[in-house]
C-alpha cells in the first residue's frame, strides 16, 4: 500500500509539473506570436513642433488647441535618460495631461552628448542653454517672466537657475530633485561620496557612458530587475500590459552618454561637498544663494523614491526666501510620479491648478 502511495504520488508531481511547463511554453509561444505582430514601439507621441535648436540641444513647443493659461511652461528633464517618460503613452502621460488642462507647454531636448560635447560644463547647460531657452521662450511670447518645471536633476540646475534670473522666472517648480546630498536615506548619494569621478570621465575620455549610469542605477535594488524577468511570462498573452512593459525598458535602454565635465562638478560639487545648500556653490563667477529666489516655488517629492529621497529635496523649502511656498507629498516612486494611476488623476492636475492660481 505504502508503494502503491509513493507511486501516486510521483505521478502527481510529474503531472503538475508537465501541466505547468505546458502552460509556459504555450504563453511563451503567444507571446512570441505578440512580439511578431509589433512592428513598432510608441513612445511619446504627442504631437510638438521644434521652434529652436543649438548645437544638440533642441526647444519643442507641444502643439494644443486648448491653451488658457498666459505664462508658458518649460520643462527641463535630467541629462540622465530621456523626457519620454513624461509622455510614456497616450493613457499615462504627465505632458497630456496638463495640456488637457490649458497649460502651454515648451521642452528642452539635451539630445545625445558625443565626444565632441565632452567639455561641456554645468555653466553651459544652465547659464547657456537653458537660459537661451528661457530668452526664446519670453521674446516669443513678448513678456517677461515664464513658468520654469524641472525634473530631477533638470529640477536642481533649474532651481539653480531661478536662484541667478529672478527677473525671468515667474513660477518655479521643482519635481523628485535633490537639493541636500548629504543624506544617508539613498545607496546613490553614499556611493556618491566616495566614487573617483577623475577616473570615470577620464578614463572614458572625457564622455560618462550611459550604460555606465543605467549599471549603477540597477545596482540599487538589484532584485527588481530579477523580479521584473520573472513576471514577463504573465504578460505575454496580453498585448497592451507587453506594450507597456516594451515602453518601459526602451525608455530605460535609451540612456544618453554624459558631458564629462558637467558630470564631474555635479558629483564634486553637488553629491560631494553639498555646496548648493551649504550657500558654496559656484556658477560662472556667481554664488548661488537660494535665498533670493523669492518668487512662487512647488515642490514636489516622491514618498518613496529611492533615486531622490524625500529628505533630499525637503530641505529646499527652508532655504529658499519665497513666501508662497507649497511642499507637496506624492505617495509612489520616482518612476511613479509620471506613469502611476495615481499621477494622472491628482499630480498632474495638482500642477496644473497650482500654476493657473498663479496665472
Amino acid at each position: 500500500m505504502k508503494n502503491q502511495d509513493h507511486k501516486n504520488t510521483h505521478t502527481n508531481v510529474f503531472e503538475s509539473f508537465t501541466e505547468e511547463i505546458t502552460e509556459q511554453t504555450e504563453k511563451l509561444l503567444k507571446g512570441y506570436q505578440l512580439l511578431n505582430e509589433i512592428e513598432q514601439i510608441d513612445i511619446a507621441t504627442a504631437q510638438k513642433e521644434l521652434v529652436w535648436s543649438e548645437d544638440k540641444v533642441k526647444l519643442y513647443r507641444y502643439s494644443s488647441s486648448k491653451r488658457k493659461t498666459k505664462t508658458p511652461l518649460l520643462i527641463a528633464y535630467a541629462l540622465v535618460n530621456r523626457f519620454d517618460m513624461m509622455d510614456l503613452q497616450s493613457d499615462r502621460s504627465f505632458i497630456r495631461n496638463l495640456l488637457d488642462s490649458g497649460i502651454d507647454i515648451y521642452l528642452i531636448d539635451w539630445g545625445y552628448p558625443s565626444r565632441i560635447d565632452r567639455y561641456l560644463t554645468m555653466e553651459d547647460y544652465i547659464n547657456g542653454y537653458i537660459n537661451s531657452c528661457v530668452n526664446f521662450v519670453r521674446k516669443e511670447h513678448n513678456i517677461d517672466k515664464i513658468n520654469l518645471l524641472g525634473v530631477c536633476q533638470g529640477g536642481t540646475f533649474s532651481t539653480i537657475y531661478t536662484a541667478l534670473n529672478q527677473d525671468k522666472i515667474k513660477n518655479l517648480i521643482t519635481l523628485v530633485a535633490p537639493f541636500d546630498f548629504s543624506t544617508d536615506d539613498g545607496l546613490l548619494f553614499r556611493w556618491s561620496r566616495d566614487l573617483d569621478v577623475d577616473k570615470v570621465v577620464d578614463g572614458n575620455n572625457g564622455l560618462v557612458p550611459g550604460e555606465f549610469l543605467n549599471m549603477g542605477f540597477d545596482m540599487l535594488k538589484p532584485l527588481s530587475k530579477f523580479k521584473k524577468m520573472a513576471t514577463i511570462t504573465k504578460m505575454m498573452e496580453n498585448k497592451s500590459k507587453m506594450m507597456n512593459f516594451l515602453r518601459m525598458e526602451q525608455w530605460v535602454g535609451d540612456s544618453p552618454s554624459q558631458a564629462g565635465e558637467c558630470y564631474r562638478k555635479f558629483i564634486k560639487d553637488l553629491y560631494q561637498e553639498n555646496k548648493l545648500i551649504k550657500g558654496e556653490f559656484t556658477l560662472g563667477k556667481k554664488t548661488v544663494n537660494l535665498k533670493d529666489i523669492k518668487n512662487p516655488i512647488l515642490t514636489i517629492y516622491a514618498s518613496e523614491d529611492h533615486l531622490v529621497p524625500p529628505s533630499a529635496t525637503k530641505p529646499l523649502n527652508d532655504n529658499v526666501g519665497s513666501k508662497d511656498k507649497t511642499l507637496y507629498e506624492f505617495p509612489g516612486g520616482h518612476i511613479g510620479v509620471f506613469v502611476g494611476g495615481r499621477s494622472q488623476k491628482e499630480l498632474a492636475p495638482k500642477v496644473s491648478e497650482w500654476l493657473k492660481e498663479r496665472d
